[in-house]
């Protein structure tokens, strides 16, 4: 089974619906004995960092998270999901994030011609290995909604990359954690084997 984290942020039906088509059993819970007990977990969302992050403390998800990460559990950040891993925002100053992977979420710089939200298709590049996206063909297509962009620390952890106004680190993997700024259940074809590629963990 597998464990959609619920914080009241936006897209997280669908995800599970998503999930639902790929065959596999869903759930979207902050129960912490059922995502402790899960097969995989992910954290999706739309919206702001420092509100999630309230409100996660508030339904008591933090420790969750980090006891999933500690359990070795697969762990799957998407869009906001991801940029919460990481150790804090421009969009939410002052407020800290999970910390998990190291790293900042930056706002996308203004340039001619680009509008900000990021709101559209766009591809990637892979890093060769990158466990997400194996099988999938080269430089492929996914869909992004947002305005800030993560820049990591480590480049190791960076699975893939994008480029708009600034390089952004679009997807990354680190032992049993894996993220994806864009959007892979919004992402056609391609969206749903790397969502396959995370089942199949």
């Amino acid at each position: 089974m597998i464990s959609i984290i619920d914080y009241d942020a936006g897209n997280i039906k669908s995800v599970e619906k998503a999930i639902l088509h790929l065959g596999q059993e869903a759930v979207i819970t902050r129960d912490r004995d059922v995502i402790l007990s899960s097969e995989k977990v992910i954290l999706p969302g739309v919206g702001s960092f420092g509100d999630a992050m309230s409100k996660l403390r508030d339904y008591g998800l933090i420790n969750v998270i980090y006891d999933v990460a500690e359990k070795g559990i697969p762990f799957l950040g998407i869009c906001l999901g991801l940029q919460l891993l990481f150790e804090s925002s421009e969009e939410s100053p002052g407020v800290s994030g999970l910390g998990l992977l190291k790293g900042k979420i930056l706002r996308i710089p203004d340039q001619e011609g680009l509008k900000i939200p990021h709101m559209g298709w766009n591809n990637l590049k892979i890093k060769e290995g990158a466990t997400l996206f194996r099988g999938i063909e080269e430089n492929p297509y996914v869909y992004f909604v947002h305005s800030y962009y993560l820049k990591a620390e480590d480049e190791k952890d960076v699975a893939a990359t994008t480029t708009y106004s600034t390089l952004i680190h679009a997807s990354v993997e680190h032992e049993n954690i894996f993220a994806c700024q864009f959007h892979p259940e919004k992402s056609s074809d391609t969206g749903l084997k790397i969502l396959n590629n995370f089942i199949s963990l």
